[in-house]
């Protein structure tokens, strides 16, 4: 169901109706500020469930949906391959944009995207998701105030089954942005770029594991950051689905909702389905809108709680903070504490990420997670392959120059 038209509402369109265009929905259609006025797709399937549902326009290419006058902004999930060309379809259309990570697969993309939202007037927000829930704003703003004094370190880890969920064919292959490293990464870099009040990773030390030879992508990483103001930050990632670190945080996934431990099913699950189906069917049969998951996508943007991404530990100078389920759990020389936080919004952080937008495009207040910034999280995972592929600590300094004349994801 659609609201009224209202000048002070923003109609966006949705491009693309897999998981993450569909996962998107609830939070649009709970958002006081924002419309869901139409939708582009290939998939006819998904196409026509989507028409049943609501009483707007869908089409099958992105040009179609772009042109439609009644039309402010888009939301594009396409493949990472896809972002590029298809900010910039928005931008050449006047339309603002929030485009899902990574931005784009190579700095240079990056750099068309914002120039061509400027050109055009046209806000860009990289809509990461998880540095918007929440915790991650609740610690940011402990760690701006000064409470605890300097911030020194933050560490995030997180284990879970992501390479045996059902994937595309370029969603294993690392030269086409597949693996870990352009897909989960991305997270981790955002949370605690987004908890540093934005300063950019400046040096990387890292290496990265590709444990299975049917699955050839990077699928592990161990990275040490150093960050422009003066912290440093570690990340642990493994999507081999053996052990799961949401038992960490009281068994709620990632999403916000209580599950059910589960090591190692996801692998046992992908080989059965794989012997009756193409991998690639499987997941469009799973997670495209309207497909067998979408109760579960639904439940999603209903969580109790307040989705997070593994364990995140932040510390400062006076004490350390941690994500928990509720709140944050804060550790000082007054002993530790509980901060409880508000009730979990409809959507999680993706109705925080249409806060942005709203905030932008009809208060006129600058988007933290910008171009620029989903630039820089690029830079970093470029950085991060890099350091793994040379055994050496990378300055992203020095990595900038060499992208300006490289501009290739397979070559950095």
């Amino acid at each position: 169901m659609n609201k009224a038209k209202n000048p002070r509402q923003i109609r966006i369109g949705i491009v693309g109706l897999g998981m993450a265009g569909s996962i998107m929905i609830p939070a649009i259609e709970a958002h006081p500020e924002v419309v869901l006025a139409g939708a582009a797709e290939p998939n006819e399937q998904f196409r026509n469930r989507f028409a049943k549902d609501f009483e707007c326009p869908v089409t099958q290419t992105v040009e179609e949906l772009v042109q439609l006058p009644d039309l402010d902004a888009v939301y594009i999930a396409t493949p990472h391959q896809m972002h590029r060309d298809h900010v910039l379809l928005a931008a050449r259309n006047g339309k603002h944009v929030i485009v899902e990570k990574p931005m784009a697969l190579q700095i240079e993309d990056c750099d068309e995207m914002i120039c061509a939202c400027e050109e055009a007037g046209a806000t860009i927000v990289v809509g990461h998701t998880h540095g918007f829930g929440a915790p991650v704003a609740a610690i940011r703003e402990m760690v701006a105030s000064g409470r605890f004094g300097a911030l020194r370190m933050i560490q995030s880890f997180n284990y879970t089954n992501f390479l045996y969920r059902p994937r595309r064919p370029e969603e294993l292959d690392s030269d086409l942005g597949g693996g870990i490293l352009f897909n989960q990464v991305p997270h981790q870099i955002e949370i605690i770029r987004t908890i540093a009040g934005g300063g950019k990773v400046t040096r990387v030390t890292a290496v990265t594991g590709k444990y299975d030879a049917d699955r050839n992508t990077e699928g592990a990483v161990m990275a040490m950051l150093d960050l422009s103001g003066g912290a440093s930050a570690s990340i642990v990632y493994s999507g081999y689905d053996h052990f799961d670190s949401d038992e960490f945080h009281g068994w709620i996934g990632e999403g916000g909702n209580t599950k059910e431990p589960a090591q190692g099913q996801t692998r046992a699950q992908l080989a059965q389905m794989r012997e009756q189906a193409d991998e690639a069917d499987v997941r469009n049969q799973l997670f495209g809108y309207g497909s067998k998951l979408w109760p579960q996508i639904q439940a999603m943007a209903q969580a109790t709680d307040h989705p997070h991404f593994g364990t995140l530990i932040v510390s400062c100078e006076g004490g350390d903070l941690r994500s928990v389920p509720g709140g944050i759990a804060i550790y000082s020389d007054s002993g530790p504490e509980f901060e409880e936080l508000p009730q979990a919004r409809a959507g999680g952080g993706r109705a925080e990420v249409l806060d942005e937008l709203c905030d932008a495009v009809l208060r006129g207040k600058q988007p933290f997670h910008d171009g620029y910034f989903g630039r820089d999280t690029l830079e970093a995972c470029l950085g991060i392959q890099r350091a793994a592929q040379s055994g050496k600590q990378i300055s992203l300094d020095a990595m900038s120059g060499a992208n300006q004349q490289t501009g290739r994801l397979a070559h950095v």
